[in-house]
Formats: C-alpha cells, sequence, structure tokens
C-alpha cells in the first residue's frame, strides 16, 4: 500500500485544467478538462488511507472514497468502477456538481493538514467517464422477473435512484413525469457548463435499455389521480422535487421582466437542447446585451450569473445579503464566476424593484452581520441611510425553492404534509400517512443536494423491497 499511495508528502495536488476564461464563457460546455490516465493515477496516490476516512464519513452516499482511489492508483479502474457504483447511482453526475468544497473534499485529513485536499470528485468523475467510454456499464440484467409492481412519480435523481435498486432486484418500474424529458433538475435545472445533458441523458437512456418504463408529460392530479396510481401499482414512491420559487414581495414585484431562476434557467437549458424557446429567441428570456441582476447567494444563483454571462449580458451582479463567508453556495462556483466577470455586491439587500412597465433598477440596502439567529448564522442587520440603486434590464429571483401543495396537486387531501408543505413520512419506513406511498428526496427534506437526492431514493427502495416482500407474504398466507 505504502508503495502506492500517501504520496501526499512527494506529489503536490493537482486539479484537472480548466478551460480558458475567455474561451469557456462564448459557450455552454464543462469547464474542467478530464484528467488524462497518468494523472488520475497520481492525484489518487496522495490518498493518506486513514483509519477513519472522513471523506466517506462526510459523503451523504458514504462512497468507499479511499478504496476506489487506491484501485485508481493501481490502475484497476474497471473494479474503481464497480466499487463507485456500489454505493451511487450516479457517480459521474456527482462527481461533476456534488459541492466537494463542503463535503468529501473539504473534510480531507491532508487537506487539514494543509498538503491540499485528494482531487476527490475529479477522480470520480475520470473512473466513470472512462468506464462509460470502455463499455464497462451494462443495462441491469435481472435474474428473476417479479409480478409487483411500482409506480414512482418523479424522474429526478431520488426516482431515478429508486427505480434503478428496486429494478435490479426484478421489480416492474415505471416512472411518470411531468416534463417531456427525463432527469428533474439535471436536464432544465442545471446548466451545461457543469452537467452536459449527454451524461444525464445515457443514464435514463440504460433505465430504458433496463426494462424500467418511462411516461413523460404526465401531471399526477391532472392525468392520473394518486388513487389510480395506488391501482395499477403494489407500492408508489412520491419524488416530485421541490420547485416553486421562493418569492421576495417587495414594492414593484409585479414590474416585467423579473424572473423565477428556474424560469430563466428552463429557457436556456431548452434552447440548448435545441428546443423552440418562444421567450428566448423573442429576447424577453434571454440575457444578451443587458443588465442581469441575480438576488441569492446558493448554487443556483451561480447557475443562474453564469449563464448570463454566457449569454453574452452587458453585466452581470449578484446580491446576496450576507458576506462571502456565509454564502450557502459552493466557494467553488463563486471563484469560477467571478473569473468569469460577476460582479459580487455582499452585505446587499434589495429594497424595492424600480421602473414603469419593465424593471428599470433595484433599489437596495448595505447590512452588517449582527448576533447569529436560531439556525447559528450571523443575522443580517440593515444599515441605515445606505440605500444605493443597481441598474438592471432583468432581474433573476434565486431565492431558493418551496414545495408544491401537492394534496391539492394531487386531489388527495388526506396525504399529511408539514408546515413547511413538505411530506411528512416515517423516518424509519420513509412511508407516508398513506400505506403502500413512501416519499423521498426534496420533497421531504427540502431543498438539498443531488446526492442527497440520491441517498434518499435507495433508502426508499430498501423500504419498498420490505414492504413488498410482507405484502406478498401476506397474501400468500390469506390464500
Amino acid at each position: 500500500m505504502t508503495e502506492k499511495m500517501l504520496k501526499f508528502v512527494k506529489i503536490d495536488q493537482q486539479t484537472p485544467s480548466k478551460r480558458n476564461v475567455d474561451k469557456r464563457v462564448d459557450d455552454f460546455q464543462e469547464i474542467y478538462d478530464q484528467f488524462i490516465h497518468q494523472k488520475a493515477k497520481e492525484q489518487s496516490s496522495r490518498c493518506s488511507q486513514c483509519g477513519v476516512p472522513f471523506c466517506q464519513v462526510h459523503c451523504p452516499l458514504h462512497n468507499n472514497i479511499p478504496d476506489w482511489l487506491k484501485l485508481t492508483a493501481e490502475g484497476r479502474l474497471e473494479e474503481a468502477n464497480d466499487l463507485a457504483h456500489s454505493t451511487n447511482n450516479m457517480p459521474e453526475v456527482c462527481g461533476r456538481i456534488c459541492p466537494q468544497d463542503r463535503l468529501c473534499e473539504g473534510n480531507c485529513v491532508i487537506e487539514k493538514s494543509g498538503h491540499g485536499t485528494v482531487t476527490i470528485g475529479s477522480v470520480e468523475k475520470y473512473i466513470t467517464d472512462t468506464a462509460w467510454d470502455k463499455g464497462w456499464i451494462k443495462p441491469i440484467k435481472v435474474k428473476k422477473e417479479l409480478e409487483q409492481s411500482i409506480g414512482i412519480i418523479g424522474a429526478g435523481p431520488a426516482g431515478l435512484a429508486c427505480g434503478e435498486e428496486l429494478r435490479k432486484l426484478g421489480y416492474q418500474i415505471t416512472i411518470y413525469d411531468r416534463y417531456d424529458r427525463a432527469g428533474g433538475l439535471l436536464i432544465y435545472g442545471i446548466p451545461n457548463f457543469k452537467l452536459e445533458k449527454y451524461v444525464v441523458e445515457r443514464r435514463t437512456k440504460l433505465l430504458r435499455s433496463s426494462g424500467v418504463k418511462f411516461k413523460q408529460n404526465i401531471e399526477v392530479g391532472k392525468n392520473i389521480s394518486l388513487d389510480e396510481l395506488q391501482k395499477n401499482h403494489d407500492a408508489i414512491l412520491i419524488a416530485t422535487g421541490v420547485y416553486k420559487a421562493r418569492e421576495i414581495n417587495l414594492p414593484g414585484h409585479d414590474l416585467k421582466n423579473i424572473f423565477p431562476a428556474m424560469k430563466f434557467l428552463t429557457a436556456s437549458n431548452r434552447k440548448g437542447l435545441g428546443d423552440k424557446v418562444e421567450d428566448f429567441d423573442n429576447g424577453i428570456l434571454n440575457a444578451k446585451n443587458k443588465n442581469v441582476v441575480v438576488i441569492g447567494g446558493g448554487d443556483t444563483a451561480m447557475d443562474c450569473v453564469r449563464t448570463a454571462v454566457r449569454q453574452d449580458a452587458k453585466s452581470v451582479k449578484c446580491l446576496y445579503r450576507r458576506d462571502r463567508e456565509n454564502m450557502p453556495g459552493s466557494f467553488r462556483e463563486v471563484y469560477n464566476a467571478e473569473e468569469e466577470g460577476v460582479k459580487f455586491i455582499w452585505l446587499t439587500n434589495p429594497k424595492k424593484f424600480i421602473g414603469k412597465n419593465n424593471v428599470s433598477s433595484v433599489l437596495a440596502e448595505k447590512m452588517q452581520l449582527g448576533k447569529p439567529d436560531a439556525s447559528g448564522r450571523k443575522k443580517p442587520e440593515a444599515i441605515s441611510n445606505s440605500d444605493f440603486e443597481v441598474k438592471a434590464d432583468i432581474v433573476i429571483k434565486a431565492l431558493g425553492f418551496d414545495p408544491e401543495n401537492l394534496p391539492k396537486m394531487f386531489n388527495n387531501p388526506d396525504l399529511t404534509v408539514s408546515k413547511w408543505g413538505t411530506i411528512k413520512i416515517n423516518l424509519k419506513s420513509m412511508e407516508t400517512n398513506i400505506p403502500g406511498v413512501f416519499a423521498a428526496g426534496d420533497i421531504v427534506r427540502g431543498a438539498s443536494l443531488v446526492v442527497w437526492a440520491i441517498r434518499d431514493g435507495r433508502d426508499a427502495s430498501i423500504s419498498m423491497h420490505k414492504y413488498l416482500e410482507n405484502k406478498k407474504r401476506d397474501k400468500f398466507k390469506a390464500a
């Protein structure tokens, strides 16, 4: 082991090179180059093989990171890929979009000792992309087909992960989704420069080849009821995610050219996929030659500002009420945005949208951080007489997402939700108050990370399998 590993004392940290800023802002291609084989082996060999692997502990999926780093360092990539897939249904996605600086890499032991973290995300991406290129990733071969069927509402990461795990066991899986493409936010929410769409599409194609059925443009409560789904399937998973934009009800909020983040990002992503997007083509949702103001400090806000840059905006500014150190988004994304010309106006809170018909500027005030609130974060407080205007032709609200009213949407008032609108579940079984109906992902925990959605989907599959086994046993006893 010592021959192949623990080389962090001799080999410096190196990340895959980024494409030149001037070139990458002209397109929507991913900004990071791929590791070459030798570099992937070299950087993997820096792992200290900790007795207590904090990278694994702080990964929501508890990926066996030290072991697949060791396998990569030894050139055993096919085994590394198998190990990566044993805990993660989409390692190529997580390698690209996980905020590793806040999770695995942020808790790397050698990072704490000043040697620079192991570049875990880049190696994960390299392993899986190599596996796809080599043809190592193949459709599921079911040993025994089962008669029991499962309906999954939502084709995002939670639904896809759950569907894959249950299909491996032989269940008949149908995934219903209200959009025309499977993938959820992976398709329409995350821009190509972070996650090119072929990465998602080849994964959903693999599931189709594995026998998973997809029914697109199906909205539960409109095209089919939850009761009907329950009659058609032996168990149901609700994995709709959260899509309702948080509002900012300030004076002037009804002016034109003020948009929620998802409307702006979906238009851009659809255009990239070759769709006809009227509001983009006529310039309404196109940032070209416009002063763009984005309100928010999370990863969605970073997606918006960087998309606006690539649409050739005149200027792009991001307003956030706290400072850089207290923002919820990835530091890496902020740095990339700054490289690309985005101006961050920290400790700033919008007060009013100004304009006649269309927004023309945002009236904002400066903030300072006071004492910590209930969450432990320092509470922003307004500084008196600090108002100033920020010119804006488009304002994008990226303040997060809340759950839609699912009991109303599903025409099922019996479905129990929390005070925040998320679905209440039995935390051990992940079952809702309706027998045989389970829930997972953002619709349970609120807006969160893709890696957590995958984890929830996998956990739900275990509970659903137990439920269906018991159901079959009870049916047999009754007979």
